[in-house]
Order: structure tokens, then sequence, then C-alpha cells
């Protein structure tokens, strides 16, 4: 079974020119969903590490799944106006245009460890609007994990070169 096979790709959405890669369809696949989490808890399992910290929307199922599968806590990174206690933001930009996240201002305090996740990672904006939330905090991201890698997009070389470790579990060329 191939991860990649399990995922639809929709031409000139939101925009056009943009391939979105939709994982809904990789995810509601039993086999495809059991095997991206199989994959993410051999690989984290025994990696130091306190919560795992999801993006808005996609993030919260994989990242909820894996929190449960590894007994961490799990951290919502919500859309503005989402969360319902005291909360700072980070604005960032995005391939077409730009974002906001949010995180409750309790949800993490210093020396806790974090990995960061969501389904997909083209520009990098929005892993490091989350990174940066949970470094206003006091925390350290340990690790960006993602379902797909969009590398000619750039930004896992982006993260990287600001110094956060990134995994992903597949590639997928072009934008």
């Amino acid at each position: 079974m191939s991860i990649k096979s399990k995922i639809r790709t929709i031409p000139d959405f939101p925009h056009k020119g943009i391939m979105f890669r939709d994982v809904t369809t990789l995810i509601k696949d039993k086999e495809g969903f059991r095997e991206v989490i199989d994959r993410f808890v051999e690989r984290y399992k025994n990696v130091d590490f306190d919560y795992v910290m999801g993006i808005e929307a996609r993030g919260f199922i994989i990242g909820g799944a894996l929190a449960y599968a590894l007994g961490k806590g799990f951290i919502p990174v919500r859309k503005p106006g989402k969360l319902p206690a005291e909360s700072i933001s980070y604005e960032y930009e995005l391939e077409y245009g730009k974002g906001t996240l949010e995180v409750h201002v309790d949800a993490l305090k210093k020396g806790d460890k974090v990995l960061l996740i969501d389904d997909l990672l083209a520009t990098g904006g929005t892993a490091l609007a989350g990174a940066k939330l949970a470094e206003q905090l006091g925390a350290k991201v340990v690790e960006m994990a993602f379902i797909i890698d969009l590398p000619d997009v750039g930004g896992r070389k982006k993260l990287e070169s600001l110094g956060y470790k990134v995994f992903h579990l597949i590639e997928f060329e072009g934008d």
C-alpha cells in the first residue's frame, strides 16, 4: 500500500495554479490512516518530548491520533477566534495570502518540548507560525513532522535554515 496513492490531487484549489494535495482520501482509508500513524509512532516512540502540537485542521486529526498512540498531551493551534480562553497569535505568509494562528497562553510553559505536526509542508509559513507560538510560551520544538513535503516550494529548506528539524513521509514534486 502506498500512502501517496491514497492522496487526491485537486487542481486550482483554493486558487488557480495550486495543486491541492487532499489527505481526506488518505485518512478515510483505514489502512492508509493506520500506516501514517504507525510510521509516525515508530519514528517518535523513543523521542523525548511532552506534547504533540497540531495545526488546524488536518494537523488535529493526525496529531490527536499520534498523541493518543504515544501517551502524550495534545495542543491545538487554531485559526483566530476559535479558542475560548486567553490566547496569543502569530501572523504569517501563505503561498496565496496571509494567515494567523493562535494558541492558549497556558498551553505550554518554559521548558516544555513539542512535536509540531501538520499534513503538508509547502512554504513553511504555517509550521513556522506554530513554532513561534510554542517558543513565545517558552517551549522548544524538537521536530516538525508532515505527511507530505512539497520540496519545490522550499518550505523544508527554509525551516531547516532556521534550525528546525523536519521530517516527512512522502513528497510530491512541483507546486
